[in-house]
């Protein structure tokens, strides 16, 4: 099963500050039929105007990732930590028993993100987070594991930021004309798949830029570029 959920379907919200697009029920956007996709919950498309952001605010048993599109992305917690994280690259927080943050950016024009939420197997534990550079030179066609609560299964995963739930976050770049196979470990997991830039088709559905595609009951899914596509893919249970 693949389904397209093209980008102006989604849910949105537009605050001046944030123009944020939701591929899962989210704040005052809701829908019964997308409210997760397995143990993913939230996919956030998010563009944050210069010198703005989220100030701080609490979560608990929670995975939350976030990619940077554009820009960089100013990380601060009350574990005491900090990072910048920018385009292309990854961050990742298990909220745990509870934690409280804030993410700004605090550059001179918009940063664009996508916040993916995944469901821990457990809740509770100690808060972590943590980030680091993926170049997209690395992920040249070919899918590489960006966050994974599977890290030593397979050696794609050595380099992977950990996370704490039964899934993989992965990043792929691909020229116009190639194609890139990902084969889950068994055809009841749930995959979901977003270009962030560029035009690809999996199997006969076309998918735009900013486009989601929900994937089940697929031994394997071949991935064609119909145009220069930068791609981020979750595979979940």
């Amino acid at each position: 099963m693949i389904e397209r959920r093209p980008f102006n379907s989604l849910g949105s919200a537009n605050h001046g500050w944030l123009d944020a697009h939701h591929h899962f029920a989210f704040a005052s956007y809701h829908d019964a039929a997308r409210v997760n996709w397995g143990a993913l919950r939230v996919w956030n498309d998010d563009t944050i105007a210069a010198g703005t952001g989220f100030p701080t605010h609490p979560h608990s048993d929670m995975e939350i990732i976030t990619y940077v599109r554009k820009g960089a992305i100013t990380h601060r917690d009350s574990m005491g930590n900090e990072g910048r994280t920018e385009a292309g690259d990854v961050q990742v927080m298990s909220a745990g028993a509870g934690i409280q943050h804030s993410e700004y950016n605090l550059e001179d024009s918009d940063t664009q993100i996508f916040q993916i939420w995944i469901i821990p197997d457990e809740r509770g534990g100690e808060p972590s987070w943590g980030a680091r550079p993926f170049p997209k030179s690395d992920r040249a066609d070919k899918f590489v594991t960006l966050a994974s609560g599977n890290i030593g299964a397979s050696k794609n995963d050595s380099d992977a930021l950990p996370i704490r739930t039964d899934a993989s976050v992965l990043g792929a770049t691909i020229k116009e004309g190639e194609i890139v196979t990902y084969t889950p470990r068994d055809a009841s997991r749930h995959l979901y798949l977003v270009p962030a830039t560029g035009k690809v088709k999996i199997g006969e559905i076309a998918a735009e830029a900013r486009d989601g595609v929900a994937i089940t009951d697929e031994d394997s899914i071949t991935i064609t570029a119909l145009e220069d596509s930068e791609l981020v893919l979750v595979d979940a249970a």
